[in-house]
């Protein structure tokens, strides 16, 4: 599956977010990537640029190509409830996303490469497809080859997120993902109205 390579520290700067998870170089360099660094002065920028760079840090965050997010926003603005909430809970419902906060990555990306490389299962079953929707009571877990790797030890070991909607057993290396958050149970700073708008259009 495509997904984004480039250099992640100038995207984290051009947003002023560390959107990719803990950036040391970004924390030393926390302004717009360019020659004139922080003394640059920057004009004020037009709705539809904010509209854009919105959307932007949304697919940079979840790590979706813009085809995979412009198929989530028609399928959020055919479900009930608010279309902008809804969009950021399809993202958050995808398996590579739930595999990241539950700790068993420290990054969306090596959430990705786990669930590519067979890792995980849902339900009990192996699968392989990051952007995989996973629906409330579903159980994701380590496959039980896969237990004693080093990156996913680390990952458990350092991680100290928790979150309301899922829940995780360290012993079994389970968790289950108990309900679709709720927009206050998001952390990510993305204005979704923003995103809608430019779609709107």
């Amino acid at each position: 599956m495509a997904r984004y390579t480039g250099p992640k520290t100038k995207i984290a700067r051009k947003f002023g977010q560390a959107i990719f998870g803990d950036d040391k170089a970004f924390d030393k360099r926390n302004y717009p990537p360019g020659q004139h660094g922080p003394n640059k002065r920057r004009g004020k920028k037009s709705e539809y640029a904010i509209q854009l760079m919105e959307k932007q840090k949304a697919k940079y965050t979840y790590g979706i190509l813009e085809r995979q997010f412009r198929n989530m926003f028609k399928k959020a603005t055919a479900a009930p409830g608010i279309t902008g909430e809804v969009l950021l809970q399809l993202c958050e419902s995808r398996l590579d996303n739930v595999v990241y906060r539950m700790g068993i990555a420290p990054t969306r990306s090596g959430a990705r490469q786990l669930v590519s490389h067979r890792h995980i299962t849902v339900n009990g079953e192996k699968v392989n497809i990051p952007s995989y929707q996973l629906k409330a009571g579903d159980v994701v877990g380590v496959r039980e080859k896969s237990k004693s790797l080093e990156a996913i030890q680390n990952s458990l070991t350092n991680s100290s997120s928790v979150y309301e909607w899922i829940t995780w057993n360290n012993d079994t290396m389970e968790g289950t993902y108990v309900s679709v958050p709720a927009r206050i149970q998001i952390p990510e700073q993305i204005n979704e109205q923003f995103i809608v708008e430019l779609y709107s259009k």
